[in-house]
């Protein structure tokens, strides 16, 4: 039972994060239909618009007030990075470029979240998070590589996908410390605030695209909007909280997996078996990053049984 209340915070974290690889993947499928009518700054605004307004009225039912002012700097540098630019400019790099390149180059973000974790905030870089990494990485650009079609890919779509990944890595880092001293539901709901006005620019364009969009791709916009951005970033934040951010990267993995999976599921689209295989890789190389070693036996490492340093007993 004391095992069990142990271990409570780090299954939930765990289920919150699946939540968030889940509704991610889903936003695949909505894309597709959304971007045949809206363009990329369109579709990145009105995705934050749907998003900033249910997570509007979640903190009000809620009571979530104004994040303190030493959160400020994380939600605003990760609304900038992730919630705005990021969303933008991966709409139009991937009209640029195949599906295998982009796998390849905008996957990078998760290394680039190690990393950068490990040099900003003091993450550690086990072994076996640098392995599962590397097992992801080669399944994620198999799978891309299985699922692209003939079409080719641009110097300015690769260059677009890659400040994608950048962007992605840098929103991650900045918002970890923020979430030190607001709630994950303030940190998304006021980083998605801080993306919609870096998209004011785009109104024009949303007005006149809508007017003329089928209704599946606006309600695919505000599905975008609702689900993976409001609930799964929300469900991302509660989860980076209690975790580091270079496993919280590595975790995201699993999106290309999910993605073949709900492809066949709601397209029909049947994977071939490199799809497959590069789909089990993403799965394994997750399982080997959020695994960790077996902590030795008491019978074989005994503690002594000393009183805490004063300065110890103090963070008791």
């Amino acid at each position: 039972m004391r095992t069990t209340t142990s271990r409570r915070p780090e299954l939930l974290a765990a289920g919150a994060a699946t939540v968030t690889v889940v509704l991610w993947a889903s936003a695949f499928v909505s894309i597709r239909s959304a971007g045949e009518a809206y363009s990329p700054g369109a579709l990145a605004f009105g995705r934050l618009l749907s998003g900033a307004l249910a997570l509007g009225v979640i903190c009000l039912l809620r009571r979530e007030g104004v994040p303190p002012r030493a959160a400020w700097l994380g939600i605003a540098v990760s609304g900038l990075l992730w919630f705005g630019f990021y969303m933008v400019v991966l709409n139009w790099g991937e009209q640029q470029v195949d599906a295998g390149t982009a796998a390849l180059v905008v996957n990078v973000g998760p290394i680039l979240i190690a990393l950068l974790g490990a040099r900003l905030l003091g993450d550690a870089l086990p072994p076996r998070l640098l392995a599962g990494m590397a097992v992801s990485f080669a399944g994620a650009v198999t799978v891309g590589l299985s699922m692209s079609g003939e079409g080719g890919s641009s110097l300015l779509g690769v260059v677009l996908c890659l400040l994608a990944a950048v962007a992605y890595a840098g929103g991650v880092v900045a918002q970890k410390p923020a979430l030190a001293h607001a709630s994950a539901l303030q940190v998304t709901t006021f980083g998605c605030l801080v993306g919609a006005v870096l998209c004011l620019p785009f109104t024009g364009r949303l007005v006149a695209e809508a007017a003329d969009a089928p209704v599946s791709a606006t309600l695919n916009m505000v599905y975008l909007g609702v689900f993976p951005t409001a609930l799964a970033f929300t469900t991302w934040a509660y989860a980076l909280a209690r975790t580091t951010a270079g496993r919280m990267g590595a975790t995201t993995y699993a999106v290309p997996a999910l993605v073949v999976l709900m492809s066949w599921l709601a397209l029909g689209e049947v994977p071939g078996l490199l799809t497959l295989a590069g789909g089990a890789l993403c799965l394994a190389g997750v399982a080997v990053s959020r695994s960790r070693r077996r902590p030795a036996s008491s019978s074989e490492h005994p503690e002594p049984a000393t009183e805490p340093r004063r300065e110890d007993a103090g963070r008791l």
